[in-house]
């Protein structure tokens, strides 16, 4: 899987080597390869009842397989008690900083608290985050709802992240979309790389929210956008979880598939590659 590519520095023999200095030049001017994952992680955990088994430990080696710059997460759990109670093997740590690789950093913020613990949105990052904030979606007392938003700097250029998990309710969706693009003008400087990742509930009005918001389909390679059915993750029909990009070129994406993705989440990962 690609990784970033490196920036050359600039060599004091520039001028003495003409043809040194044109392929420095070149590799000054080379993109940035950012590659991004989306993932509603269902709360590390499968089944209902005395039939429910915990998944975490197996999505840690997911995470790792993704090779990803960003990895956005969604129902993630910073602590349950009753499932700390139930399961003898349940992780010390948020499942935030439980499923980060070595040398990544995990971001997570609260969008829901529940009876026995909180749940919500998490980012874990390869490159260093500069800062992060949270905002309150929530459309009404049945869901709680959120955003959140990381800047990340990605080899020396500023990347702005927003990992969303948005209503059951179409009308609450909509509400959500409109307050999303009320963030991105308020928060995000215009000329900013930003990407959008997250569970939107939906299939196609996130993408024509992106296509008005993001100008997202004057700014992919074609076919970038492709659909990938996400849900349900044992009989994909629907894809509920996208990754949008604004001054990132969106070059390819793809779905894992496959007995072991299909068992640990009710939602199957989406990874999008994107040129800076």
């Amino acid at each position: 899987m690609s990784k970033p590519w490196p920036l050359a520095a600039q060599s004091p023999l520039q001028a003495e080597a003409p043809a040194q200095f044109d392929t420095i030049q070149a590799m000054k001017t080379q993109s940035v390869r950012l590659r991004v994952a989306t993932w509603n992680i269902h709360k590390g955990v499968r089944g209902l009842g005395p039939r429910r088994r915990l998944e975490i430990h197996d999505m840690v080696h997911a995470v790792e397989q993704f090779d990803a710059d960003i990895v956005c997460l969604q129902e993630v759990r910073r602590v349950n008690r009753k499932e700390a109670g139930y399961f003898t093997r349940w992780p010390d740590l948020p499942q935030a900083d439980y499923l980060a690789p070595e040398g990544y950093e995990a971001v997570y913020r609260t969008n829901a608290h529940t009876r026995h613990g909180e749940h919500g949105n998490a980012l874990l990052s390869r490159w260093p985050v500069i800062n992060h904030q949270h905002e309150d979606m929530s459309d009404h007392r049945f869901e709680q709802r959120g955003l959140l938003h990381t800047e990340v700097l990605v080899q020396g250029i500023s990347v702005h992240v927003i990992v969303v998990h948005l209503g059951l309710i179409a009308a609450s969706r909509r509400r959500q979309l409109v307050q999303l693009s009320s963030f991105i003008e308020r928060e995000i400087p215009k000329t900013a790389a930003l990407v959008v990742a997250g569970d939107f509930n939906s299939s196609l009005a996130p993408v024509q929210w992106a296509r008005t918001a993001l100008k997202t389909r004057s700014n992919a390679k074609p076919q970038a956008y492709e659909r990938h059915p996400t849900f349900p993750s044992r009989l994909p029909l629907v894809q509920l979880d996208h990754v949008f990009g604004r001054h990132a070129k969106a070059m390819h994406s793809q779905v894992p598939r496959g007995a072991i993705w299909a068992r640990m989440s009710d939602h199957l990962p989406l990874i999008v590659d994107f040129e800076l």
